[in-house]
């Protein structure tokens, strides 16, 4: 009888891997949040780490990425959608083994470095595009060997203002439901999802709907959209760089998502503890501070109870896209291995970097034309050995900012983008180091 079983078992693999048909791969790696802790496979996250229970985590966004309208062409001389995954794919087991748990992947990915990207999974109606779908199942799989989890980002705030953006208010309730219901039919288990990057950016403004997109009440929508669709998904949204989330959201959502591009290290501790009345997962998964910087935020965040996300924008993020592991950034996968390591005592000194931060205004903040913008820093242990000079670089001109200032008056020449960042000099002129950029808009009067 028992050697009956084996010859109809080993039939049964005979057939399905012969005949082409696939079992549904994403079902090795199990997803789930037992109070405010993670848990994979049923064991927490990280155990006997500082980082246990928290979903580590890196932005991967643009491993998925193609430009449909082809400006691509005038960054590199040539891209390959499908070689630019496997690359990433490649890496994987590295970025695992540094003690990434989770790597964010979207669906309209992120700012590549250029603005005017076309690059979306979702045709207009909300439908989705199977070529999209296959790079981003090709990296859920891959992960999910790895025993790792993707936090799939639905929205991102540029795919507007072409010919394939969605259309409409119901197209956006159907992109998020067709979404949850690819999920749930390609039986991915390793899979939470994240309806919009910093879903107040004001990027969204020129969306259908834009209102009703940017408010909680939008966002709460989209979220029980999807879990109408699938109920066993767990499912939240970003909010914006400050490292705030609305009582609406935290009420709805299974975990909270913050971003840190624009808090102050020593402001973290007041911002994690001030969601911990949720009782829920504390997810940063955004983060762009690096070096010596952003491995001292990785630690503040964990050694206050939340997970962190590093976002290495002017690697992984900007063509052409760099993925090779820890040479990513040294300083900062030191500190992912350390932090997820049982047993691992940090040296506080090492938190005592240099980092200088823009706390106002925050990425997508949307300004009116006409009025001075009043620029907010924290600048933290300064090397007073040396002289130093600071200045704000506002796209490409730059303003001197006195060392001691905690603010400084701009006046914008005119309406349009702009991009904000603090920079900090040696009396040679070589930069020592510098802020995480600020991307904001200045609206035009209407008159």
């Amino acid at each position: 009888m028992k050697r009956l079983l084996q010859i109809k078992v080993a039939a049964v693999v005979f057939f399905v891997f012969f005949s082409g048909e696939c079992l549904p791969q994403g079902n090795r790696t199990q997803t789930s949040i037992e109070g405010d802790k993670w848990y994979i496979n049923g064991a927490i996250t990280n155990p006997g780490s500082p980082a246990e229970g928290l979903l580590m985590n890196v932005r991967m966004v643009n491993a998925v990425f193609e430009d449909r309208g082809e400006g691509w062409k005038k960054q590199v001389d040539a891209f390959d959608p499908e070689e630019n995954t496997q690359a990433f794919i490649n890496h994987i087991p590295e970025y695992v083994g540094l003690g990434v748990n989770a790597f964010v992947i979207s669906l309209q990915g992120g700012l590549p470095g250029y603005e005017g990207a076309i690059n979306t999974a979702f045709e207009p109606d909300g439908s989705l595009r199977k070529t999209y779908l296959d790079r981003v199942q090709k990296v859920i799989n891959a992960a999910d060997q790895q025993g790792a989890v993707i936090i799939l980002s639905c929205f991102y705030q540029r795919q507007r203002d072409h010919d394939f953006a969605l259309e409409n208010k119901q197209a956006i309730i159907s992109a998020v439901r067709n979404t949850a219901n690819w999920i749930a039919e390609e039986g991915f288990t390793n899979v939470v999802l994240e309806i919009a990057n910093e879903y107040p950016h004001g990027g969204y403004r020129g969306w259908p709907d834009s209102d009703w997109l940017v408010s909680e009440a939008g966002q709460v929508e989209l979220m029980e959209a999807a879990k109408a669709v699938h109920s066993d998904l767990l499912v939240s949204t970003s909010g914006l760089g400050n490292g705030e989330f609305p009582e609406a959201l935290a009420t709805a959502a299974d975990f909270l998502l913050i971003h840190f591009n624009n808090t102050a290290l020593e402001d973290y501790e007041e911002k994690i503890t001030s969601l911990k009345k949720y009782s829920k997962p504390i997810v940063c998964n955004e983060d762009d501070k690096i070096g010596k910087e952003g491995a001292a935020a990785l630690a503040y965040s964990v050694l206050n109870g939340a997970a962190w996300g590093f976002m290495e924008s002017g690697v992984n993020q900007d063509i052409p896209f760099i993925f090779e592991g820890q040479k990513d950034d040294p300083e900062v996968y030191k500190m992912f291995k350390s932090m997820t390591t049982p047993g691992f005592q940090l040296d506080r000194e090492l938190l005592e970097q240099a980092s200088i931060t823009i706390t106002y205004p925050n990425d997508g903040s949307v300004l009116m034309e006409g009025n001075s913008v009043t620029v907010q820093l924290s600048h933290l242990f300064q090397d007073a050995s040396a002289a130093s000079r600071l200045v704000l670089r506002v796209n490409e001109k730059e303003i001197p900012v006195e060392n001691n200032q905690k603010k400084v008056v701009w006046e914008p020449e005119a309406a349009g983008p702009y991009y904000l960042r603090m920079l900090v000099y040696d009396e040679e002129g070589q930069r020592l180091y510098q802020s995480a950029p600020v991307d904001i808009e200045i609206s035009p009067l209407v008159e």
